[in-house]
C-alpha cells in the first residue's frame, strides 16, 4: 500500500463531527485516506437513491462498508427510494451528463445527508461527489450549499481531486480490487 496522502486540508470548523455523503467506495478511496492522515475521523452517509437497479445498490454500498471497516469507520445506510428520486427527477430524464437532472439528484442526495446531519448532531458536511472527474464541481457544491441552507450544518465544499487524490484514487481501486463502476449508477446517463 502506498504511503497516504498528507493533502493539508482546510476544514470549515476546528471542531465537530463530519459527515461524508459516499456516492461509492472508489470514489471514496483516497478522501477516507486523506481524511485520516489529517486526523479527520468522518461517519459515512451512503445515501443513493439514484442507483438502479437496486441489486447495483447492494454491490457498491458492500464495498464501502467492507473498505470502512479497514478502519473502523461508521457507515450509515440511508434508505434505498429510487421511487421519491425518481420522482425529484421527473422530466428531467432525457438532459445531458451535467445538466438539470444531475443538479437535482444532487440535491436529492444532499439534501437527505445534511438533514441527517442536522439530525444526528454532526456539524459539517461533505460528499465524495466532488472526485468524480464525471461531475461539475460547481454544480456539486451549489447542491451541497443549497441543501446545509437553514440547517446548523455547514457545507464543506472541497476539491477532492486535487493534491494527488485522483491518481490515489486509482491505486486504490487497484489495491483494494473494488467493484468499480463505469457509471454514476442512474439509467437516464448510459
Amino acid at each position: 500500500m502506498a504511503t497516504p496522502l498528507t493533502l493539508k486540508l482546510d476544514v470549515p470548523v476546528t471542531s465537530g463531527r463530519i459527515l461524508l455523503h459516499c456516492c461509492c467506495a472508489p470514489c471514496s478511496g483516497a478522501i477516507l485516506e486523506c481524511m485520516l492522515a489529517n486526523g479527520l475521523r468522518p461517519a459515512i452517509f451512503f445515501s443513493n437513491s439514484n442507483i438502479f437497479p437496486e441489486e447495483e445498490y447492494v454491490k457498491r454500498r458492500a464495498e464501502i462498508v467492507r473498505y470502512a471497516a479497514l478502519f473502523g469507520l461508521q457507515v450509515i445506510d440511508d434508505e434505498y427510494n429510487h421511487e421519491s428520486w425518481l420522482e425529484a427527477v421527473r422530466g428531467l430524464e432525457n438532459e445531458p451528463e451535467r445538466g438539470a437532472r444531475c443538479t437535482q439528484c444532487f440535491r436529492f442526495r444532499l439534501l437527505r445527508a445534511a438533514r441527517y446531519a442536522a439530525d444526528n448532531g454532526f456539524d459539517v458536511l461533505t460528499t465524495t461527489l466532488a472526485s468524480s472527474r464525471w461531475k461539475d464541481l460547481a454544480q456539486v457544491d451549489a447542491a451541497g450549499e443549497w441543501a446545509c441552507s437553514g440547517l446548523p450544518v455547514v457545507w464543506w465544499g472541497q476539491n477532492w481531486r486535487k493534491g494527488g487524490l485522483q491518481p490515489r484514487r486509482d491505486e486504490i481501486v487497484r489495491e483494494q480490487g473494488f467493484y468499480n463502476q463505469i457509471f454514476c449508477g442512474c439509467e437516464f446517463c448510459k
